[in-house]
Order: structure tokens, then C-alpha cells, then sequence
């Protein structure tokens, strides 16, 4: 079973949601969890892993040899994400640009083009609490892009059987939630009953619709603001299956590093609960 726990806007208790629900299922199968937010990942913060492998992210640049280059522009032509520039007579690459695709290397007809690698950043693996298989990225700062180190760090989910794989992705709707959310079975939305979080979790519900995902809501600090998010999701026709109240001791708890099954034990039967009610909505027995 693939789970994204994803959430539309930061802040909405997303990650409090995806380390508590890989701590209560590791009691019903082998649980993986993915921290696909690269640019600040904080699930180490709860489960405590401890990391035994480290592996560069590379993704491999254009280079152009110059005594075989004849400036056709073809290599620009092609480049969906204007990586490289015709300026006169010579071609220039701009590396923070590229995404790695190759396109130019396999359309230039002189072979003018080799391919160098580029670290971007770093995948983790290691051990976390309850025996929960961690893994993560850490995009270099300074370097744009995201999504290539979460398909790198996604290659890591080969499915096993009786496995629980957990994408706790980044927060918003771009293109690197999108590439998390690519090939789950199932997105937990995690929300808030504010203005900003019903206006992103719209986008997020347009998103899912569009890669045909099944998902559910959480709903974080239940209790606070109006009914304009109750209205919404019965517009959409998504069901809500966990309400967490609005609670300071959580709050105060889970700033110190504590999970939400550490404060409130419960938690731990209610979201085993949640699961069976995804593996339910997905019409039986998890992959």
C-alpha cells in the first residue's frame, strides 16, 4: 500500500499525522517512511532514525565540446525548461535550469553533447522508531529544484509484500508534491478549518482529481473557525475520516518532539481505524 500524506499549505500538522500513523500500522506490517519534503524535512524529528546510508542525488548536466558544436540551436529547440541559450555562435548551459532529461544530448546531431554529473543533494536510509524503515532527501541549498531528488528517493519504494509505504510530501501544490503523489494508491489530505487552509486544500482536491486518486481528509484543529470547510467537502464528496481537536497540550507536546501517539496513546487504535477505512474506500485489501 502507497499513502501520501500530503496537505495543501505548510503548518497543517501533516507530518504530525504521517510519523504518528507509521508509528500505530508498524504493529500491522512492515511500514517505509519516505520524507519527500527535501527542502526541510522534519520526520527525523519524531521517529528519531538512525541514519546507516547516505547517497549523493545527481542528476546528469548537458556539456557542450565546442569543436564539435556547430550552433544549429537544435539542443535549445528542444529543452522544455530553457537550460540552455544560443548566443551568437556558442550554446550555454545554465545548470540550475536543468532538470536532467537528456533531450538535448539525444537530439544534438553532432554529438556535440556528453553528460556530467551534478550532486543536488543527498538520500538518506536508516532505522526509526517501532523498526520503521526511514528514508529522506536534503536538497543542497542554493540548488531550485526538488522533484528530481524525490524521484530518486521514491526508487527506493519498490513494493514488498505486506508493506506500508508513507510519502509524507511537501507542503503546497507543486511540482514536487505532484511527482510524490505520482503512483500512490491513496492521499490523506491533512487540513485546517481556516480561510487558508480550505483555499489550498481546493487546490489539492483539483490535483487528485486530475491523477485519479482516491483520498480522505483529516481535519486538524477541529473546532475553530466556521463551516465554510464542512460546506466544501460535501461539495466534493470527500470523506472526512479523522478529526483532531484544537488542543494547546498537543501543541506544546509536538514542539518538543513528541508524536501524537506519545501524548495521546489513543491516537494509535483511531488510526489503525483510519487505515482499514482507506483499504475500505479502495474496495478491500491493500496492495
Amino acid at each position: 500500500m502507497q499513502i501520501a500524506v500530503a496537505s495543501g499549505k505548510g503548518g497543517t500538522g501533516k507530518t504530525t499525522i504521517a510519523t504518528s500513523l507509521a508509528l500505530s500500522l508498524a504493529s500491522l506490517a512492515k511500514v517505509r517512511y519516505f520524507d519527500c519534503d527535501v527542502e526541510a524535512p522534519n520526520g527525523h524529528l519524531f521517529l528519531k532514525p538512525e541514519f546507516t546510508e547516505s547517497t549523493p542525488a545527481v542528476i546528469r548536466i548537458p556539456q557542450i565540446q565546442t569543436e564539435k558544436c556547430t550552433a544549429c540551436g537544435r539542443c535549445v529547440e528542444v529543452c522544455e525548461f530553457h537550460a540552455l541559450a544560443k548566443v551568437g555562435k556558442n550554446i550555454l548551459v545554465f545548470p540550475q535550469l536543468c532538470h536532467g532529461c537528456g533531450s538535448c544530448t539525444w537530439n544534438c546531431p553532432e554529438n556535440a553533447i556528453v553528460e556530467v554529473p551534478n550532486p543536488i543533494g543527498t538520500i538518506e536510509r536508516g532505522m526509526a522508531l517501532e523498526n520503521i524503515e526511514f528514508f529522506r532527501g536534503l536538497l543542497t541549498i542554493s540548488e531550485p529544484m526538488p522533484t528530481p531528488i524525490i524521484r530518486q528517493l521514491k526508487k527506493r519504494m519498490q513494493p514488498q509484500p505486506n508493506t506500508i509505504n508513507i510519502y509524507d510530501a511537501p507542503p503546497g501544490a507543486s511540482c514536487s508534491v505532484v511527482e510524490t503523489l505520482r503512483g500512490v494508491d491513496f492521499a490523506l489530505l491533512v487540513t485546517e478549518p481556516t480561510p487558508f487552509g480550505l483555499h489550498d486544500l481546493k487546490q489539492m482536491l483539483g490535483i487528485l482529481a486530475d491523477m485519479h486518486i482516491p483520498s480522505g481528509i483529516v481535519i486538524n484543529r477541529d473546532g475553530i473557525g466556521d463551516d465554510s470547510l464542512e460546506e466544501t467537502l460535501r461539495e466534493y464528496n470527500v470523506p472526512v475520516l479523522l478529526r483532531v481537536p484544537f488542543d494547546r497540550k498537543l501543541a506544546e507536546n509536538l514542539a518538543a518532539g513528541r508524536t501524537l501517539v506519545d501524548v495521546y496513546p489513543e491516537y494509535g487504535g483511531i488510526l489503525r481505524e483510519l487505515y482499514q477505512q482507506i483499504t475500505e474506500i479502495m474496495g478491500g485489501k491493500a496492495k
